[in-house]
């Protein structure tokens, strides 16, 4: 009976322990609108710390919109925004103390002028007061941690592949500023990482997603349309259409969901609630 109570209390400890974490994202009723036109009407969406989340939807449904506001590059006209349970009110640039949050664009978005690794420590260069030898070494671990070899630093980016400049700026959302309280979990947020892409380079991609989450200790939002991306990379899917979350659940539930917008999105028929020509 004391060994039970014992483990009552610690479970019950364990619980309160979690309640106190705040989500690492948390939109309630966020409105995005231009001009006349709604983009997002009033979407709830909480992300939990070590959590992967895949947005998808057609193209047009606002799925990069959702991660614009969470790098703090727009804000909502409605509605509120908080990023580790602080109220996002200022784009990220009027921010003294930014949150951790770590956007890897489409393109590689790589400074053609700097070499790949001032590209990969650029924040650290320009904002941190580490030694340049501390920033070389963390510069070339995040290198070594995505593939590549510590002797491509000094190259331009454009000396490098397509897919080896993706790898790149993976490997400057995963570098990290130790100036930057540990309690404070990065958010990695990945906008289309796939698109266009062969299978094969998919496939390392989206392995690349997953190690780079898990290695940041952070939680990911996703956006795309990818089947095989959804499939490698999600522990949880939203479905966005029209302005509004459709569908909510887990990566099995999906696979197994009879929502009409799920179904439709997963099958790509032309039968559905969802219809082109409407974004």
């Amino acid at each position: 009976m004391a060994r039970w109570f014992q483990a009552s209390r610690w479970f019950g400890s364990f619980e309160v322990l979690l309640a106190m974490v705040a989500p690492v994202a948390e939109l309630r009723g966020v409105e995005m609108r231009w001009g006349a036109r709604p983009v997002l009407a009033g979407v709830d969406l909480v992300l939990q710390p070590g959590e992967r989340l895949v947005v998808v939807g057609p193209s047009g449904s606002g799925k990069s919109t959702i991660l614009r506001l969470l790098a703090g590059l727009q804000l909502p006209t409605g509605g509120s925004l908080s990023i580790h349970g602080i109220p996002q009110t200022y784009l990220r640039l009027d921010q003294r103390h930014p949150p951790d949050v770590r956007l890897v664009f489409q393109n590689p978005a790589l400074l053609g002028s700097l070499s790949v690794r001032e590209n990969v420590g650029f924040l650290l260069y320009r904002c941190s007061r580490l030694a340049d030898a501390e920033i070389r070494q963390r510069v070339d671990q995040a290198l070594e941690a995505v593939g590549l070899s510590v002797n491509i630093g000094e190259q331009l980016p454009g000396e490098l592949s397509g897919g080896m400049q993706k790898r790149v700026s993976f490997a400057r959302a995963l570098i990290n500023d130790p100036s930057i309280p540990s309690s404070q979990l990065p958010l990695l947020l990945f906008d289309e990482p796939t698109a266009g892409l062969d299978p094969i380079a998919c496939t390392r991609i989206e392995d690349l997603i997953v190690r780079t989450t898990q290695m940041a200790q952070g939680s990911s939002v996703v956006v795309s349309h990818v089947h095989s991306t959804i499939e490698r990379t999600a522990e949880r899917v939203v479905l966005l259409y029209d302005g509004l979350f459709r569908w909510a659940g887990s990566l099995a539930d999906y696979h197994q969901s009879e929502n009409p917008y799920v179904v439709q999105f997963r099958s790509g028929s032309l039968r559905g609630p969802m219809q082109p020509g409407e974004h």
